[in-house]
């Protein structure tokens, strides 16, 4: 089969809209990803720098609090405290915000293939905070990271991802020092070389866990990246002084023996460019958006545009979108819980004004908790291998009865008004609505009964 509106709208966007117009082809899927990014400025999130100045001034603050509790100024150290307590909260409620920007701009995209490619990488660069409220920080590690690299060249998005300080801090390497290292050498207290970073860059982000690399490369290559590290007051920071001096040799290539940003800028580029690294990023590609399974055709297909590209994104995308398995009948993936509960909003065309500020706070901690229950903890992966593709890990009893719960008693919430259910089944599924699900919108006791059995039908749940 070829191209198919429906189709592309569900399986390389955020589903169908009853108000907006779906892809006309798959040079338009293109052609919309190429232009400006609208929802990023309709529905904005904060800057990394308004967020990096919120945790430094949490961190001036426990430090005042605690150098007052040790001088025994009890009241100056409450004080302190107080307002530490304070910006944690504010970060909290600026997390459930977000959510809440996040699921607005499923809902009233025109680029769903955007979204869709912003958390396909997101989740490929994992990347949870550790300290502080570097822990409320993913969000914008995508937003900084991540969604404006998305339409360059892999390397690219790669560097952005490997040196953002949330990343650093997630992978403990703001704390890899060299151990012949200036730092080093001047305080014996500074811990050695960690090697998280340099092995999920190779096992996860380029390589793949079958790549051509041993425990020498992933040594290496942590000590070349000794340097990188993040602090609040300033970011992302290369700091010589803690890079291990001399040579390093990664995959059999020598890497200069003064320690610089550069040179790890190098090492990126060369693994971005790996044949290995553009086979594992062919099949996860192929596997995120088609099936579990995907035709090795399609696999190959992909590999040879991203390295007769140098690993051009748009042109391994346009690689995708033009094989015949990419639009092969029927509906394959499972909807995780995110992709679910936002194309739900987006079927019914959910105000921004439902999910922003005041009371809509509370339904947006209720879409938080509810994505918990189904099993995907908003961002909050297990690991840096992020969420699982396969689709038995969502066809789960709690998963399944936790999506029923959500689908039958959301939509009211959602929607002041909502749509005819015999309207309803054909706006969001098109071709997808089943005899069965036709009969359901007929014979439900309510109109909130009939939209949850709709997107509780097959056609809805997966993609």
């Amino acid at each position: 089969m070829g191209f198919s509106f429906e189709l592309a709208e569900i399986r390389f966007g955020c589903g169908l809209s009853p108000d907006l117009a779906a892809p006309r082809s798959a040079l338009d899927i293109l052609d919309r990803l190429a232009a400006p990014d609208v929802m990023a400025t309709q529905f904005p999130l904060e800057t990394f720098d308004v967020f990096r100045n919120r945790q430094l001034l949490l961190e001036r603050n426990t430090r005042t609090a605690r150098k007052a509790r040790k001088n025994q100024n009890t009241a100056k150290a409450a004080r302190f405290q107080h307002q530490a307590g304070k910006l944690r909260k504010k970060a909290r409620q600026a997390k459930i915000g977000w959510l809440g920007q996040s699921i607005l701009r499923w809902t009233w995209t025109e680029q769903g293939f955007r979204e869709r490619l912003v958390a396909f990488w997101a989740d490929h660069f994992t990347a949870i905070g550790k300290a502080g409220l570097f822990r409320y920080g993913t969000p914008i590690y995508i937003e900084d990271a991540i969604r404006p690299h998305i339409q360059g060249r892999f390397s690219d998005l790669l560097i952005a991802a490997t040196t953002h300080p949330i990343m650093l801090n997630y992978l403990d390497q703001d704390k890899s020092v060299g151990p012949s290292s200036l730092a080093a050498q001047t305080n014996r207290r500074l811990k050695g070389v960690n090697e998280n970073l340099a092995r999920e860059v190779l096992e996860l982000h380029t390589l793949g866990v079958e790549g051509p690399y041993d425990q020498s490369d992933v040594r290496q290559l942590a000590e070349l990246f000794t340097g990188l590290t993040q602090n609040a007051k300033t970011g992302f920071i290369f700091r010589k002084d803690m890079a291990e001096p001399g040579a390093e040799t990664v995959l059999g290539k020598a890497y200069a023996a003064t320690p610089a940003l550069g040179t790890i800028h190098d090492v990126l580029t060369d693994l971005a460019m790996h044949p290995a690294t553009a086979r594992h990023i062919a099949s996860k590609l192929a596997v995120h958006f088609v099936s579990d399974t995907p035709d090795p055709v399609l696999i190959d297909h992909l590999t040879r545009r991203y390295q007769d590209t140098q690993g051009d994104l748009m042109q391994t995308y346009a690689a995708l979108l033009e094989h015949p398995s990419s639009w092969a009948d029927p509906l394959m993936n499972v909807k995780p819980p995110f992709p679910f509960v936002a194309s739900a909003c987006r079927a019914l065309a959910v105000s921004p004004d439902r999910l922003q500020g005041g009371r809509p706070t509370r339904i947006t901690r209720g879409i938080m908790a509810s994505l918990a229950v189904m099993g995907q903890a908003w961002l909050k992966p297990a690991g840096p291998n992020g969420w699982p593709e396969e689709d038995g890990a969502w066809i789960t009893p709690q998963g399944l009865a936790a999506r029923i719960r959500w689908a039958m008693a959301a939509p009211p919430e959602l929607s002041m008004d909502l749509p005819d259910p015999r309207q309803f089944h054909q706006n969001v599924l098109g071709r997808y609505a089943t005899a069965q699900v036709k009969f359901a919108a007929r014979s439900a006791e309510t109109r909130s009964d009939a939209i949850g059995l709709t997107l509780m039908s097959p056609g809805f749940q997966r993609r």
